[in-house]
């Protein structure tokens, strides 16, 4: 029953942050790269996209934190076709989303970070 009601929660989270506009795709993944939930047309893309997220960010802590700059707040990969943004949400999880292309990231960074503190107290 826990883990029901815990899953659920945590796709609110991304259903309200798909709501605010500019988000195409959306998960919650552990630290090692396993879909806890998502928000992809497709499963198989949501485990691909969540262990490559969880390696990318992984990768980013562990540099900045062997250079003495600490652990980043994010990591935010930008091409023509959509920006990719990746935040550790607690010991336990991460939370990475993909927007449009023209998507504006202030509005989207704000509500992101309010859904990294709800994640982490859930999990």
């Amino acid at each position: 029953m826990y883990i029901a009601s815990t899953n659920v929660m945590l796709k609110k989270i991304l259903l309200d942050l798909k709501q605010m506009g500019g988000i195409t795709a959306s998960s919650i993944a552990s630290r090692d790269g396993l879909v806890v939930v998502s928000d992809m047309e497709s499963e198989s893309h949501a485990e691909t996209f969540a262990a490559m997220s969880a390696t990318m960010l992984g990768a980013a802590e562990s540099a900045t934190t062997e250079l003495g700059k600490g652990i980043p707040d994010r990591v935010i990969v930008e091409s023509d076709h959509g920006k990719l943004i990746a935040m550790g949400a607690g010991p336990k999880a991460l939370i990475v989303i993909l927007t449009e292309p023209d998507a504006g990231l202030g509005l989207i960074l704000v509500e992101l970070e309010k859904s990294v503190n709800k994640i982490t107290k859930i999990m």
